[in-house]
């Protein structure tokens, strides 16, 4: 009984995670350009384009000069996309394209840390509307996207809001941090980006999740682990040992830069309560 009081008053915990590569084997964004192109949102020319970025991504090659023309030639591509239409794409593909290829290592890691009574925040640089339903599937507590403005006809306008990406990642995760309670000192986080620096070396317990060359060259000097997650698993096939308990709806962290990526790009940090939550 003591050990449970002093849990209840001891200061909150939580583990990032950035989600391409480090949680999903694919770009979660790029994956669904089949997808948009079926639904007409994109032409085949777009769609090779975006399964290019697909393979310099996965091949570790795209510089931050090269990120951001993606992301302005993104920006522009999805203006004039209807949001609810996007949202429906998702949904109706989520299953097929993202439950097959999230890693089986990184879905382990989520249940432990919610076993220990960890909040589990997904932070990606991909957009919302396509982050927001892989952190339910996955059970996150909470969700930091890139937003695109959206217009009074419910389509994107093409601007950028709010970019997830490098500092801003820190950003987020040290307002979410101080609005929910956080101890970073005890928080983990992983990824596989160098760009994500900033954010693993705010909290105590960072981890290189298959990182890029200059992470793993920046974990040997800062003796991070390196961990290697290779066994793409559907989470089906994982149950009932992937059961969660009932938690917090994801929830949308404080505003932070804009973000690059196909469908959505853009930072979303929302607040949902669960339906049913479990008595006191």
């Amino acid at each position: 009984m003591l050990c449970l009081v002093e849990n209840r008053f001891s200061p909150r915990t939580a583990a990032f995670f950035d989600l391409d590569k480090t949680v999903i084997a694919k770009s979660s964004t790029l994956a669904f350009s089949k997808s948009f192109y079926q639904g007409g949102l994109i032409n085949r020319r777009a769609v090779l384009r975006t399964a290019y970025t697909q393979f310099v991504f996965l091949a570790g090659g795209a510089d931050h000069d090269q990120m951001e023309g993606m992301r302005e030639y993104l920006s522009a591509l999805c203006k004039g996309w209807n949001v609810a239409q996007v949202k429906e794409i998702v949904a109706e593909t989520l299953h097929d394209l993202i439950d097959p290829i999230i890693y089986d290592e990184a879905a382990t890691l989520i249940e432990e840390h919610h076993a220990a009574g960890r909040d589990v925040v997904i932070v990606s640089t991909s957009g919302a509307e396509v982050v927001e339903p892989i952190g339910e599937l996955l059970g996150a507590d909470r969700v930091v996207a890139t937003r695109m403005v959206v217009g009074d006809d419910g389509c994107y306008t093409g601007e950028v809001e709010y970019y997830a990406y490098g500092p801003t990642k820190a950003e987020a995760v040290r307002e979410l941090a101080a609005s929910e309670g956080y101890d970073l000192s005890r928080c983990y986080a992983y990824s596989d980006s160098a760009t994500d620096v900033p954010m693993l070396e705010s909290v105590g317990h960072p981890h290189a999740v298959n990182p890029d060359r200059a992470l793993r060259r920046e974990a040997a000097a800062r003796q991070w682990p390196i961990l290697v997650f290779n066994r793409p698993v559907r989470l089906k096939q994982r149950l009932p040992s992937f059961s969660l308990p009932p938690r917090p709806a994801l929830v949308a962290a404080a505003a932070v830069g804009a973000a690059a990526a196909t469908a959505g790009l853009v930072w979303y940090a929302t607040r949902r309560r669960a339906a049913a939550t479990a008595s006191a």
